[in-house]
């Protein structure tokens, strides 16, 4: 048994009607991003019913917040939440023989965990946030479901706008769900970023013959330019040479915190100088926001991803493991 969180509903106001652009037959979203209205009509359709031996779609909370912050993902999840979400924990759903946080399970690591939240290798997936933040973690969780495999996942675009727009919510306690047999799968390390191969990136930067890889870097700029200190005791600030600064709130709509249109996100990234011809390994903290950067990137079309990789260690693995000798932490400003 895995336990999932049930309790009282709560709708403060009727929605307006929208036409979905869910391709019901295929049980499958028109693009990555969904639409509150969008989910709340598939939802609708095909409910997370245990009973249901078809696709069905599946809400996945992925709340979460920094260390130096009061609040809990499983204390927002508790609080109010989308009916029958189940909740991803990503301070637990990592490689526990790391000494770096969030770093990717195991193979096996992620489908125990699949299974144990009852969600099966042909369910739709939308992973949403809290309404504080809007969009932060979610990402992070769509792209470890995507690169171990998972083919329906989708992000919500965003919880925000599902409480202000009235549709439904609950809350309670936890309760106890079905587990159910979740295939091992396999990882596609294509798509992540090692720390020798970034080390060796930043190494060579301004080298004649360097492949010219653009790493963008999702933390707030006073931690890029190590004016100000990062939330975890004893790291130091800066940033990787040659690294280009993006913070993850600049690619957000600043009223919403959704993702805006693919055009404005086209133009964001066009006028940090970011050339799409060119390979991209997107970094952050730990790995988390730089997932904000991945997810932009792909629906703006950005490059292609055959191009694009996450550094997973980010600059938790950094700052801890270049030495002061390779003047690999730099600071600007």
């Amino acid at each position: 048994m895995a336990f999932i969180a049930v309790g009282r509903t709560a709708r403060p106001g009727l929605p307006r009607v929208f036409f979905s652009n869910m391709a019901f037959g295929h049980r499958s979203f028109s693009s990555y991003l969904v639409t509150p209205k969008e989910l709340n009509e598939a939802l609708k359709k095909n409910p997370p019913s245990p009973i249901s031996t078809d696709s069905r779609v599946v809400p996945l909370c992925a709340s979460w917040f920094l260390p130096n912050d009061e609040r809990t993902g499983i204390q927002t999840f508790r609080e109010q939440r989308i009916p029958k979400a189940r909740f991803f924990d990503i301070d637990k759903v990592i490689d526990k023989r790391s000494p770096y946080p969030h770093m990717l399970p195991s193979a096996k690591g992620f489908a125990g965990a699949m299974s144990g939240l009852g969600i099966r290798k042909e369910d739709v997936v939308v992973v949403y946030d809290t309404k504080e933040l809007g969009i932060f973690s979610a990402p992070r969780v769509g792209w470890t479901l995507k690169i171990f495999g998972h083919q329906n996942v989708h992000i919500l675009n965003n919880f925000k706008l599902w409480v202000e727009e009235g549709y439904p919510t609950e809350s309670g306690e936890l309760y106890s769900v079905e587990c159910c047999p979740y295939p091992i799968p396999e990882l596609d390390e294509s798509k992540v970023a090692s720390f020798e191969h970034t080390k060796e990136i930043a190494q060579d930067h301004n080298k004649e013959g360097a492949e010219g890889v653009q790493i963008l870097d999702a933390r707030p700029n006073g931690r890029f330019t190590g004016k100000a200190p990062e939330p975890r005791e004893g790291l130091s600030s800066g940033h990787m040479p040659g690294s280009i600064s993006l913070p993850f709130t600049e690619l957000l709509d600043p009223a919403t915190k959704a993702y805006p249109s693919p055009e404005k996100l086209k133009s964001i990234l066009s006028s940090k100088g970011i050339d799409p011809s060119k390979p991209i390994i997107s970094s952050c903290g730990t790995g988390v926001t730089a997932c904000v950067i991945e997810t932009a990137l792909e629906v703006a079309h950005f490059g292609t991803p055959e191009s694009r990789k996450v550094y997973d260690g980010s600059w938790t693995e950094w700052a801890q493991r270049v030495q002061s000798k390779d003047n690999l932490i730099r600071k600007s400003g």
